[in-house]
């Protein structure tokens, strides 16, 4: 009985003083298998990789936005100074009629000639009227001797005549047209149709003779 025992001891002992087999499982690796496959620590992986994300995408945002603020100032000052210094062409026009003005203004103040000053005027308003039509599309039309238009005239008086329809006698102020538009209405006298008489009314009762006819 004590030799059983003995053995028994003895082959507890080898067990314990042998090597682990090869291809055994490693106790230790466990706890690293159990970390790559923790559910909490893949969403807390990925929970910083979409805080990462979202940051990156506020950036870019926050940079097109300042972008877009810097164009749309930029459009509005360009806009503004294009609406500024629009009539440049004709100012510079203007400009060069204005000097022809100060040229006829010295010339007749040194030769006192009216006859002259008269006519340097006068070839200047051809001048300034025939630039502006031909460059601007502004043309000056004649009213006098024509029939009344409500789309271009504004009658400010009228007088009776004989014509049947309205006519303008006067031209107060001419009128101006923008190309094929009426720019500012010519301002006129009109002429008014005479009223017709009124008609007389027959009478178809019989005379009456009076007693000194009869007699």
């Amino acid at each position: 009985m004590a030799k059983e025992e003995k053995a028994k001891r003895m082959e507890t002992d080898e067990a314990e003083n042998e090597e682990p087999a090869v291809g055994a499982p490693d106790t230790e690796a466990e706890p690293e298998v159990e970390k790559e496959t923790d559910p909490v620590r893949i969403l807390e992986e990925r929970i910083q990789e979409l805080e990462e994300e979202n940051s990156e995408l506020k950036d870019q945002y926050l940079r097109k936005q300042a972008d877009f603020e810097n164009f749309r100032k930029r459009m509005i000052r360009e806009k503004e100074d294009s609406i500024k210094f629009a009539n440049t062409g004709l100012l510079l026009d203007i400009v060069s009629i204005i000097d022809d003005f100060e040229r006829a203004i010295k010339s007749s103040a040194d030769s006192k000639d009216f006859e002259s000053f008269y006519s340097g005027i006068e070839l200047i308003e051809k001048q300034f009227t025939g630039m502006l039509e031909r460059k601007w599309g502004l043309k000056r039309f004649d009213s006098e001797g024509g029939p009344f238009d409500p789309e271009k005239h504004e009658a400010i008086a009228m007088e009776e005549g004989d014509s049947p329809v309205q006519i303008v006698l006067e031209d107060y102020q001419k009128g101006y047209m923008l190309h094929d538009r009426v720019m500012r209405h010519a301002r006129v006298k009109v002429s008014s149709p005479k009223a017709e008489p009124p008609s007389r009314i027959e009478d178809d009762t019989p005379e009456v003779e009076t007693r000194e006819e009869k007699k």
